[in-house]
């Protein structure tokens, strides 16, 4: 009884039994929110179709009203799929030049960049800001020039990691950051978010903090919340005492671009990556896959090339954390059998005593069943043997009367030199009305025995396939040949020989039957075969 009590404090005491995943909640909160994707996707998709007919409705000559359709298009893509922004992007280009829109073409080449940059392709984003003329440009177009500019140095800054090359791609960021706070309007979001993200990128964590958090109490859409929350995470992540508040941000960071379907993201990647560096590799491992998924599904080749760098490290320590948890669990186990080998024993003793009973009583209901299936075939085979040999031996019998009748006739006819006589006497012998007799006795001693056959046959076809006797008929050629068949006879040759035709012709009758049942093959042979005969249970 001691021993059962210790065995207890361990299980239960353990400090295993009261560890919970760190984040737990929010991160139950985002996984359903990921169940949801398809559901997010599915919203966006019916958006982009309403813009899509809206501008398949603009008349043809119509090449501006065109080109902000298409606009709209391309904002509803950007942030959601490469491929299908490149597209609209590249009809806005066409449709600015057919303008002679100088402020058009250097958008649509603006716009394009974003595209670019967002897949991770640097010199086509270069190239395709190269030689752009700002005096163009309105406001807006700009300050969206500026932070291409700014975004795209950065990366290259990150991308480098050094000291020889960064520090060059981080000055001219800081130089695009000011043109484009330069070029934003006071109060408006993006002013706010560059002046939080210049602070931040100063290290003046108290001034962008401030700022960040003043944009998360205002009026933001998800993509914009989902923004202001990954950035400020990141200030919060190189507190050791904020960390948590970090991941919070994070994860709501995630779930918003989830919502948005927003698949050109780093915050699920940053999450994933935190995550992992906290030891939790089972939550970063599926919250990586799902960052592969959505890179997958943008085209940001970047992207994938960072994740695919990460996933099998990530991959093997979720590996190794699953055989440190099947350690454990298999520790307490052995604890929990010890307790419960007594009564595993006696089961098991039982449940096999059990199972030879069981055993026993199945072979003794097989031989049964196939006990009661030979004897019902016995009955069959006897029934169709005592009336089909009574019947033979009457038609035999006839036929040898009929025989020596006629050698007598024929004999006394010789005798006394009667030949015309012998030859009208063999005329007279009519072989067809002979084997329509043979037919018309084997039909009705066929049906005595299987009064159901035309019926359960007929069953096996569509109506209007069916095949039913005439008035003069008893079976047709199509049900006597399937008559020979269950009464065993397979053989075309053999059935070919008493019907008096062809095998050819057999088989054509038999396969054109086949052709129209509603069952096909083996199993209409066998549906036949299962035909039962009268008196036969």
């Amino acid at each position: 009884m001691k021993f059962i009590h210790v065995l207890f404090l361990l299980v239960v005491l353990s400090p295993a039994a009261f560890a919970f995943p760190k984040n737990v909640d929010m991160l139950e909160k985002l996984k359903a929110e990921i169940n949801k994707k398809s559901t997010y996707d599915q919203q966006k998709e019916v958006t982009i179709r309403q813009l899509k007919t809206a501008l398949k409705s603009v008349p043809a000559n119509n090449k501006a009203a065109q080109f902000d359709w298409c606009n709209r298009i391309y904002s509803e893509y950007k942030s959601y799929q490469y491929d299908s922004a490149f597209v609209y992007v590249n009809r806005m280009q066409a449709l600015s030049e057919q303008l002679k829109d100088k402020g058009k073409m250097y958008s649509s080449k603006i716009k394009t960049a974003f595209i670019l940059l967002s897949s991770g392709m640097f010199k086509e984003t270069f190239d395709n800001l190269a030689g752009i003329d700002i005096r163009y440009l309105s406001d807006s177009a700009k300050q969206e020039y500026y932070l291409i500019m700014m975004r795209g140095n950065y990366d290259l800054a990150n991308y480098d990691n050094d000291n020889h090359y960064s520090p060059a791609y981080n000055a001219l960021g800081n130089k695009y950051i000011d043109l484009a706070i330069t070029a934003s309007q006071p109060n408006s979001f993006d002013r706010l978010y560059l002046e939080g993200y210049k602070n931040l990128k100063k290290n003046n964590n108290t001034q962008a903090e401030a700022i960040f958090n003043r944009l998360l109490k205002g009026k933001l859409n998800r993509h914009q919340y989902a923004i202001v929350a990954s950035t400020l995470s990141k200030l919060y992540m190189g507190s050791p005492s904020q960390k948590q508040k970090g991941i919070n941000l994070l994860i709501d960071a995630v779930i918003a671009d989830i919502q948005s379907s927003t698949k050109e993201t780093v915050a699920l990647l940053w999450l994933a990556e935190n995550l992992y560096k906290d030891g939790d590799a089972k939550n970063a491992y599926e919250l990586i896959q799902q960052a592969m998924a959505d890179a997958e599904f943008y085209g940001a080749r970047q992207r994938q090339f960072q994740i695919s760098t990460l996933l099998p490290i990530v991959a093997a320590q979720q590996l190794t954390y699953s055989e440190k948890e099947r350690t454990r669990l298999l520790t307490y186990f052995v604890f929990l059998t010890a307790l419960a080998v007594v009564i595993v024993v006696f089961t098991v003793l039982l449940f096999k005593q059990l199972k030879k009973v069981q055993a026993k009583e199945k072979i003794i209901e097989d031989k049964n069943i196939e006990l009661e299936a030979i004897n019902t075939k016995l009955q069959e085979d006897t029934r169709i043997k005592e009336d089909y040999i009574g019947y033979f031996f009457n038609v035999i019998s006839g036929y040898i009367s009929k025989l020596e009748k006629l050698k007598h006739s024929i004999d006394t006819k010789l005798s006394i030199k009667k030949y015309e006589d012998i030859q009208i006497t063999i005329n007279n012998i009519n072989i067809k009305k002979e084997r329509e007799t043979l037919f018309y006795t084997f039909d009705h001693v066929f049906l005595k025995i299987f009064p159901n056959f035309i019926t359960s046959f007929n069953a096996l076809f569509n109506e209007k396939d069916q095949i039913w006797p005439k008035e003069h008929e008893v079976l047709t050629t199509d049900l006597r040949i399937f008559a020979l068949m269950r009464l065993g006879i397979t053989d075309v040759q053999a059935i070919a020989n008493i019907l008096e035709y062809s095998e050819k012709t057999i088989y054509v009758y038999k396969m054109r039957l086949k052709a129209k049942a509603l069952i096909h093959g083996d199993d209409f042979d066998a549906r036949i075969m299962a035909i039962k005969a009268v008196d036969v249970p």
